[in-house]
């Protein structure tokens, strides 16, 4: 918890010295809200490979506007969107993330603990305000876009992957820094997305009650199912919830210790997040993103993979496990098989083996 007097990394106080009468304000302001916000993040312990990419695209955006952030207004990123869309015909999802990056840091300079918009009133006449909204940003409504990059781990890739999270979690505690608490968090939280198939919203979303019993699984005691209240959404229609059945006991082990004896450390007893920031608030998706985009650079593992390859890792597997496609597919809360096939992405030695299976039949008695 901040302590009173002690401003956050990133506030105007701290990048703009008082008193001191700039040349060019406007730009001053500028260049000292974007070290503002690269220092913002990289209090969060994001590294500069995730940092300085947010930070180019900011300055593209405001090269095509023409004008300094306490100016924008929504219209802006309509505008912007569009060109992406129809000028440089990018695909759906990276359209999202770049407006996903102009989302955090319009939210940076309109959060009041920054400091940004006072600064900006007494010095312009007029304040940064929210330019992304859901009616001007592009919702995650489908299954899939079509990337053909887009695919789950590999097996090896995802233990690699899994084994690194937890190692993060011992190199906190052997160095004393802290991050411990929130390493063991995202450690766990990346095992839940796999063990239950989940989009990265959902996991963001859970809270500690929705797990519960299943009277068919009493081996998984209170975390036999997971009821997921805020399931993706069809245009125009409330979340859809969906209960997914526990199927892997080592996933079930592992967010049962984290309830049992992390959780509680972060303290906030009537917060009911299942993911809790160590100041309290709920963890967001985007903060999720940025664990595991660190993880995954470390690793050196493509950048085609993201939280959601872990979702498509869950069918994956399932399904050359041999486990029936109509389980899967209300498991991941797909309406017909067709969207669960776009996520299966089986392995040579499954495809093999099924097509040997196929095949003996016909040569039995030969």
């Amino acid at each position: 918890m901040r302590r009173p007097g002690v401003e956050l990394a990133g506030s105007a106080k701290l990048e703009l010295v008082s008193g001191v009468i700039q040349l060019h304000p406007e730009d001053a302001t500028w260049e000292a809200m974007l070290r503002g916000w690269q220092s913002q993040q990289q209090a969060r312990n994001l590294k500069p490979r995730t940092v300085n990419p947010r930070v180019q695209l900011v300055r593209t955006f405001q090269g095509f506007t023409n004008d300094y952030p306490w100016n924008w207004t929504p219209a802006n990123m309509d505008e912007w969107s569009a060109t992406l869309t129809t000028e440089k015909h990018l695909a759906p999802s990276t359209v999202r993330g770049y407006q996903g990056t102009l989302r955090l840091f319009s939210e940076y300079l309109v959060d009041p603990r920054y400091g940004w918009a006072p600064l900006c009133e007494a010095e312009f006449g007029s304040h940064p305000v929210a330019i992304c909204h859901e009616w001007n940003t592009i919702p995650h409504l489908q299954d899939y876009e079509g990337d053909p990059e887009a695919r789950p781990f590999t097996r090896e890739e995802l233990q690699r992957f899994l084994d690194y999270a937890d190692d993060q979690v011992e190199r906190a505690i052997r160095s004393g820094r802290k991050g411990a608490l929130a390493a063991y968090r995202d450690a766990t939280l990346f095992k839940v997305i796999y063990g239950w198939g989940l989009r990265r919203t959902e996991t963001s979303k859970l809270d500690l009650v929705d797990f519960g019993r299943n009277p068919k699984a009493p081996q998984f005691g209170r975390y036999g199912t997971l009821n997921v209240r805020y399931g993706k959404a069809k245009k125009g229609q409330p979340p859809r919830r969906r209960n997914v059945l526990s199927v892997m006991d080592w996933a079930v082990e592992a967010v049962d210790d984290y309830v049992g004896n992390v959780r509680p450390r972060f303290g906030f007893p009537d917060q009911p997040a299942l993911w809790i920031t160590e100041r309290g608030g709920r963890l967001r998706p985007g903060s999720i993103n940025d664990r595991f985009e660190e993880y995954r650079d470390a690793l050196g593992l493509p950048k085609e993979l993201t939280p959601h390859s872990l979702r498509h890792s869950y069918v994956t597997h399932l399904t050359e496990d041999g486990v029936d496609r109509f389980f899967i597919q209300k498991q991941v809360g797909h309406e017909c098989d067709s969207s669960l096939a776009i996520y299966t992405h089986v392995s040579d030695d499954f495809m093999n083996t099924s097509l040997q299976n196929a095949l003996a039949p016909a040569f039995a008695g030969l």
